[in-house]
Order: C-alpha cells, then sequence, then structure tokens
C-alpha cells in the first residue's frame, strides 16, 4: 500500500497535487475494470462506516460550524454546513441507493451490423478522473465519492475550507470502505489543504490526469472554474429558478407547490428566486400568495401589481429578476400569459429549473417544450432538481450545459462510450 499522502499545511503544494493526481489515474485502470460486485462491497463498506464513525463525523462538523459562526457566516450558509444525525443518516443512505442501482459501465448502449458483415456496439466506459470542486456542503463528499465509485471513476475531490473537518471525517470513513473491498484507496482522494492554490491546478489538469471538472458551490467559485478550466466542466453558473402560476392554476395547488418551491430549503440551487402570476389571474391569486409568503417569512420584493396588493413587499430592481438569493428572499411579477413567462425566464434564468402551475394542457406542453432550462416541470415544485429525487441515488452536481450531461448528474451521464467492431476477417476497399 502507498505511503498516505502529507496532510502539513504549507507543504510543497504542486508536489502534493501531482502525487495526487497521479495515484488517481493509476487507481482508475483497477476501477475502470472493477466487477460490479467489488463496487459494491465497498459501498456498502462505506455506508457501514459512515454510520459507525457518526460520533467523529458531528464533533468535526461542530468545529467547522463554529468556526463558520465566528466569521459571520449566513444562515443559509450554516444551513448547508451543518450536519446532524439525520442528515449522517441520509448520508450513508444514499451510499446504499447507489449501491442498489444499475452499473452502466460496460452496458451495450447500441449494436447493429453493416453490411459487410462487422457488427458495432456503441459500449458505456468510465470518464476518468473526475475532480470535484466544492463549497461548505459536506455530504457532497460522500455523494461524488458514491457516483464515481460505483461509475467506475475516480474521485478528487476539494471541499471548501470551511468543512475541511468535517469532509475529512466523512473521507476516513470512505477510505475504510474501500480498504474492505481492496479497491485502491486513491480511487477516493480528498485534498488534503486548505491552501487555495491546490484549486488552481486542479483547474489546470493536474498534469493531464483529470478528465473533467464538476464545482458546486456560489458563482463566484463556478466563474472561476469555467474560467480556468483547462479540462471540461460539467457546471451551472447560478440557479435562478422560475414558478409561473398560470391563468388556468388551481390557487390551492399554487400555494402549496410555491411555498416548497421557496421555502423548503432557501440555499439549494433549485430554490424557486422569482414568482411569476399571470394577470388573468392576478386578481383572485396574486394576493393570496404574496400574503403565504410573506407570513411566512420569506421577504417579498416586486412590480407595481404586486406591491398593491401587501404593504410590506418591498420594490424589485431590474437587478432583482436576475438574481439567486439562496436565502428567504424572491422576486414577483404579473405577466401577460405562458408566453410573457417564458420571454421573462429565456431574459433573465439560468437555465437550471422552471415550473408551471396549470391545468391547461396546452400551456404546459409549450412551457415544457420552449423553456430552454435543464429541469422543466408542470405542477411540481422546483425543489426536486435533485438527483435523489430522479432516481440517480445522489447527484455530482446540476449541470446546464448542451454537453451530454444536462440536469442532475448521475451515474449514467459519469460515463462516455467506446465503439466494439466485431469481424470476420473484412478489409476496407
Amino acid at each position: 500500500m502507498a505511503a498516505p499522502l502529507k496532510t502539513v499545511e504549507g507543504s510543497n503544494i504542486a508536489a502534493l497535487m501531482h502525487e495526487i493526481g497521479q495515484r488517481a489515474k493509476s487507481a482508475a485502470r483497477v476501477l475502470a475494470l472493477a466487477p460490479t460486485a467489488q463496487k459494491d462491497r465497498a459501498l456498502a463498506a462505506m455506508a457501514a462506516a459512515i454510520r459507525a464513525r457518526q460520533a467523529e463525523i458531528l464533533a468535526a462538523n461542530a468545529k467547522d460550524v463554529a468556526e463558520a459562526k465566528a466569521a459571520g457566516a449566513t444562515a443559509a450558509f450554516l444551513d448547508r454546513l451543518a450536519l446532524d444525525e439525520r442528515r449522517i443518516a441520509a448520508m450513508a443512505d444514499g451510499l446504499d441507493v447507489v449501491r442498489a442501482l444499475a452499473d452502466p459501465v460496460g452496458v451495450v448502449a447500441e449494436r447493429w451490423t453493416r453490411p459487410n458483415g462487422m457488427t458495432i456496439e456503441r459500449v458505456r466506459v468510465p470518464i476518468g478522473v473526475v475532480g470535484i470542486i466544492y463549497e461548505s456542503r459536506p455530504n457532497v463528499t460522500a455523494d461524488a465519492a458514491a457516483l464515481c465509485l460505483k461509475s467506475g471513476n475516480t474521485a478528487i475531490l476539494r471541499g471548501g475550507s470551511e468543512s475541511h473537518r468535517s469532509n475529512q471525517a466523512i473521507h476516513a470513513a470512505l477510505t475504510e470502505g474501500m480498504r474492505t473491498a481492496s479497491l485502491p484507496e486513491a480511487a477516493i482522494s480528498l485534498v488534503p489543504t486548505r491552501d487555495r492554490s491546490a484549486v488552481g491546478m486542479m483547474l489546470a489538469g493536474l498534469d493531464g490526469a483529470i478528465d473533467v471538472i464538476v464545482p458546486r458551490g456560489g458563482k463566484g467559485l463556478v466563474a472561476r472554474v469555467q474560467t480556468e478550466a483547462r479540462v471540461p466542466v460539467f457546471a451551472h453558473l447560478e440557479g435562478i429558478c422560475h414558478v409561473y402560476v398560470d391563468r388556468a392554476a388551481k390557487l390551492d395547488m399554487a400555494r402549496t407547490i410555491l411555498l416548497n418551491a421557496k421555502m423548503r430549503r432557501t440555499g439549494v440551487c433549485g430554490a424557486a428566486e422569482t414568482l411569476l402570476v399571470d394577470r388573468a389571474v392576478a386578481s383572485t391569486h396574486l394576493k393570496p400568495l404574496v400574503t403565504m409568503l410573506l407570513d411566512a417569512g420569506c421577504e417579498v420584493r416586486g412590480d407595481e401589481a404586486t406591491r398593491a396588493v401587501d404593504r410590506r413587499v418591498k420594490p424589485a430592481s431590474e437587478e432583482d429578476w436576475s438574481t439567486e438569493y439562496l436565502d428567504a428572499v424572491i422576486s414577483a411579477k404579473v405577466v401577460d400569459g405562458v408566453d410573457a413567462a417564458i420571454e421573462h425566464i429565456e431574459r433573465f434564468g439560468s437555465h437550471h429549473t422552471d415550473s408551471i402551475v396549470t391545468e391547461d394542457h396546452a400551456a404546459a406542453e409549450k412551457f415544457l417544450n420552449e423553456v430552454d432550462s435543464a429541469i422543466v416541470l408542470h405542477n411540481a415544485s422546483t425543489q426536486f432538481a435533485d438527483g435523489g429525487e430522479f432516481g440517480f441515488g445522489a447527484e455530482i452536481g446540476i449541470a446546464t450545459g448542451r454537453f451530454h450531461a444536462r440536469g442532475p448528474v448521475g451515474l449514467e451521464q459519469l460515463t462516455s462510450f467506446k465503439y466494439r467492431v466485431h469481424g470476420s476477417g473484412q478489409i476496407r476497399p
């Protein structure tokens, strides 16, 4: 077994990161060929280790949270950072869910025979080494590791400095699981330093070791990754998500969906940031929806029509329509029907997740077809923008680009493909 990596701050970061990259690249060759049963044994052992190490993980997280509070972190930030028994249990359960999913590696997606008798197969294969750069949420350590492992990829994890202790405690459990299944520990590497230069080295590809980067965090982090990365990126810059209440919406349904979309967890990328209401039902729907949000403790910033229904509504600026609050704040606007709603979303949205509430099938189909977002919903909360809710077990992130990975990035999206060609002596004339 290779010697453990040094974790001392201020050590030779370039040499450390190069070593991490080379170990991950070597482990990728082993993991790509690992049988499903072996990967599943590792995932089962990882889940068991997280449950067994709950006290250690909570103790480490408590130190991270205390440090973040002392630094003046917001309530939304602390919510993303904090762990409790329920969240640790959910982390372990997520590993079990991923274990139960079908292994995508080796699946023949398509097969055909050419006129010359050659058979061609398109087969799913791992991408290779996935670099994940993330902030605050320590559960990403387990989620990303599980998805990469099951899809045959090795992972290099660089969590935020604010969750450094939590990530180390979780990673120790994951490493224990890998040892149990006799898989290389370097298949799941955690960058053992808070030094920010490590991020730049990952974006440069670690001397060709990293095949793709997945950033999970705030706008600043994602913008830096998209600007500086020398390798492909699966990412979204912002989650400016909309709920549009159509003229054919049931008010009770609209109330339930909107409250959940905005207030279930305000700090997640699938939280609604803008409410759009059809002018045709503004007289009946707008006030109940706005009052509900205000009474729930949500600040509402609205246009003139929205301000008229409740004096507590603050004026919305032009900037509000393109702001991801990640807090108990929402912008609200009255629009002239579904076409105007689609136009607003196209102008101000981030191609992440948008929802229409309506009983009009034609309006719903128009919205679903014309809104150019990774996830579009009809009569459902935007907070379903989550790999677990899609049946992926977990997600490594939400991608809003137009490459093969769009929306929640799960097992299938973490594979590429190659062509296998079977011949019987054919040559090309």
